[in-house]
Formats: C-alpha cells, structure tokens, sequence
C-alpha cells in the first residue's frame, strides 16, 4: 500500500517538472479508490480512468467525500458503455470515431447535457493506437462546424495523442508536435471556438517531458505517482 508521504513526494515532484506548463491528469486506472481519495486530501483533483465500470465505481465511492474530483475518461470506450458516464463525466479524452462521437452526442442530448470531448489523433507508428488521422480529423471538425444543431450533446474542446512507444526521442518530440501543429490548424481554420477548443492532452508518464516542450496542456501521469498497476 502507497504511504500518505510517499504519494505526496511523488505529487510534489510531477508537479515541480510540470512548473505550472500543463494540467496533471493522474491516472488512477488498476488503482484502489483510497489511492485517489489520499489524493485528493494532497490537492489533486483531476484524474483519469479507462474502465467503465471501474470509473462509475470509484465515482460513486467518492462522491460524498471528494464533491469537486474531476473525471476523465482516457481510454477505449464502446459505444454501449457510454449511457453509464453521460450523467457525470467531466470529460472523455478519447473519442476516436464518429461512431462513438455520435453516440456520446446522443447521450449527452439525453441527459441534457453537453458533453466535453476530445478527438483523439493517430499520430503513432504503431497499429495498436487508435484515433482519427490528420486528414479524417480536419473533416469531422468542419462537419461538425457546419451543422452545429445536430451536435447539441458534445463540447469539442481540444485533442488528444499518444506518441509511439521507441526510445527514439526525436520521433517521440515530432509526433507531439504533429499535434500541436493540428491544433493550431484547427484554430486558424474558424471551425472551433477558440475560447473553448484549449486542450492538447500529451504524455505520459515516461515522455511527458518531451510533450511538454511540444506544448501540451494536460499530461496522463500514473505509474510515476502510484507505481505500476496491477
């Protein structure tokens, strides 16, 4: 078990390397819901899952005594899980079709609400990522844009990536700059709400640093704080 002292050092540190550049997502996915709770007593609010029932668990264990946890949904999701998070997820990070988008459109329309999302961005030389291409990406963008009331239940607020997994840091540095390029694409392009489409959610725990420098806004950080899941 992850002491109180142990886990606010490993806090204190992410934090110190993130000098204040970008938004910590702690990843608490195959964590224990005290590992959260302990925290969310040190200050962290933000955190990531990538299991439905999981998440829906963890988020009814610690509604009544962490009010103001944020949560994000980082990884795969089926289209017949998402009705389970539409009432309370803050976020889904990883919208990686228009099939699942449309879905979590019409979940969010029926809970009336509008449900932040990021498109996910397949910038990887690896066949295990997922995301829409660059190409793909600017379209759905300019879809969407150009029919604004058949999306009433999402808010596009930015992008997500995950960079190959290679030692080879330069690969690494221009795949997340890919990215950020994409981005500012996007708004230059006017299809976006550039007070809303913010986000460049970039690295993980062993090439955060690299996204970073890239400019990315939020980084997914587990291992480094709760060590690995089991």
């Amino acid at each position: 078990m992850l002491s109180k002292d142990e886990l606010a050092a490993r806090l204190d540190e992410v934090r110190t390397s993130l000098a204040g550049r970008a938004e910590l997502v702690a990843v608490s996915k195959f964590h224990p819901a005290d590992y959260v709770r302990l925290s969310y007593e040190l200050g962290q609010r933000l955190f990531g899952e990538s299991r439905v029932q999981e998440l829906v668990a963890k988020h009814e264990a610690l509604a009544a005594d962490c009010p103001d946890i944020v949560w994000h949904f980082i990884g795969p999701l089926q289209t017949n899980k998402v009705k389970y998070l539409a009432p309370f997820i803050h976020m889904i990070e990883s919208v990686t079709s228009e099939r699942l988008l449309e879905e979590i459109n019409r979940q969010g329309q029926r809970v009336g609400r509008r449900i932040p999302i990021l498109l996910e961005v397949y910038v990887a030389e690896e066949e295990t990522k997922s995301g829409f291409s660059p190409e793909e990406l600017l379209q759905l963008v300019e879809r969407i844009h150009h029919a604004p009331e058949h999306y009433q239940g999402i808010e596009l607020r930015g992008l997500m990536a995950m960079a190959s997994n290679t030692e080879n840091s330069a690969q690494v540095r221009g795949e997340f700059a890919r990215v950020a390029e994409l981005h500012a694409q996007l708004l230059r392009s006017g299809w976006v709400d550039s007070e809303r489409f913010t986000i460049r959610s970039m690295g993980m725990s062993g090439d955060y640093p690299l996204a970073l420098e890239e400019g990315a806004t939020h980084v997914r950080i587990g291992s480094a704080l709760f060590g690995e899941r089991h």
